[in-house]
């Protein structure tokens, strides 16, 4: 059995120290904007580049599955070469793409950029991975929820500022905000973050370290547990748009307000994550964070069936969903990097690739299943799906530690 590793000490501002909290969250923070802080402008931006909703849903559908795709490869290079280097260059690449972002006269152009945009993942990959450098399962998992505590304020206020800057200065608005995070992202990240990754002469890398890592079946059971229970959560990015302006006929301007409603759940999860993981264990942890999840799900599909939908209603359960994702995903993420901790960033990679991945398919079926005709429905039933079977890869990471045990 590894050690856990032993404490550093973190300066603020030291190159040569783990990075601090502030740069941990900054860093997961500028990848979460990136995400959302323009969903509110998609029906403008389809009316911009004349075309039809479900093109320009592309753009989060296909920047989830690059998004996907890179992380396989920025932990396990980031194993091999270290985080601080593969993070750096990763914020450069960001910055690039979303200057052609805001560039682009086409929808097509904007979509080639938009997917290179989703470089910065190794923000979040990166500081997961840096924490679990530096600390023992239970303590990653309560830092990594302080950790995302903080990132949930962007998707929080990030659709109300995005729909805003949609009124005042078009779609274009919340790229430029982008590219100004970026940028200073980049600034903290130069000066604060110290390499964590301590062994790199003996890291595997990725044509070993991966099958080690696909053997672990506890790895597996964490991964889809985390991948179903906050499909409800990509889902929702990829058709709350159209339910929101469509279904609704919110205004930019007030669907960026209801859209941010998850995130006050979320942070509250992460929360609840920091503050109880180490105490109560981090199966426990995720087991009442998944059945939290399923619980607002649920609630949403009765008060469908019973009629009383409304924007309050429909955004309003998916607080529940967040604070369910909130409590479960820190230490998910933990338990997944610790099944082989000296592969902590492989495993961080992999990981949030799968989760990814899976996000950005119901992303995209969420976006073609709606039409006006449909209204809610069907995104409501896919949650509410993704959700509830969320519980069964946990059941048998339970089963499975118990065989470990004994």
């Amino acid at each position: 059995m590894l050690q856990n590793p032993q404490p550093v000490e973190i300066r603020f501002l030291d190159p040569n120290t783990p990075p601090h909290v502030a740069t941990l969250v900054a860093q997961a923070s500028i990848a979460a904007l990136a995400m959302n802080v323009f969903l509110p402008s998609l029906p403008s931006m389809t009316a911009y580049f004349d075309t039809e909703y479900a093109v320009m849903q592309l753009s989060v559908s296909l920047y989830l599955l690059v998004n996907a795709v890179l992380q396989v490869f920025i932990g396990a290079i980031s194993d091999r070469f270290g985080r601080r280097p593969v993070l750096l260059a990763a914020l450069v690449g960001f910055i690039l793409a979303t200057i052609g972002t805001l560039l682009a006269t086409t929808a097509a152009v904007f979509l080639v950029f938009r997917m290179m945009q989703a470089v910065v993942v190794s923000a979040i990959v990166l500081s997961r991975a840096s924490i679990r450098d530096v600390m023992g399962e239970a303590e990653a998992a309560s830092r990594i929820g302080y950790v995302t505590m903080g990132m949930a304020m962007v998707p929080m206020i990030a659709p109300a500022i995005g729909g805003l800057l949609d009124e005042v200065f078009g779609w274009r608005g919340s790229f430029g905000l982008m590219l100004l995070a970026g940028i200073g992202v980049l600034a903290l990240s130069w000066r604060d973050m110290g390499e964590t990754k301590r062994d790199l002469g003996a890291s595997k890398g990725i044509f070993t370290g991966l099958p080690e890592l696909i053997r672990a079946r506890r790895f597996w059971g964490y991964c889809i547990t985390a991948t179903l229970a906050s499909g409800a959560f990509f889902a929702y990015l990829g058709g709350a748009p159209f339910v929101g302006s469509i279904v609704f006929g919110l205004s930019p301007a007030q669907l960026g307000l209801f859209f941010g409603a998850p995130a006050m759940g979320y942070a509250a999860g992460n929360f609840l994550a920091g503050r109880y993981a180490a105490r109560v264990g981090i199966n426990r942890m995720i087991l009442m964070g998944c059945v939290t999840g399923f619980g607002g799900m649920a609630l949403l599909a009765l008060l469908y069936l019973a009629g009383a939908l409304s924007p309050i209603v429909f955004f309003g359960c998916f607080i529940f969903t967040g604070l369910g994702n909130g409590m479960l995903l820190p230490p998910a993420t933990s338990g997944m990097m610790s099944v082989r901790p000296h592969l902590a960033g492989t495993a961080s990679g992999l990981g949030g690739a799968i989760m990814i991945g899976g996000g950005a398919g119901l992303s995209a079926i969420a976006g073609a299943i709606l039409t006006v005709e449909s209204g809610a429905a069907p995104l409501i039933w896919l949650m509410v799906a993704t959700t509830g079977l969320a519980i069964l890869p946990l059941i048998y990471v339970l089963h499975r530690e118990r065989q470990i045990v004994s």
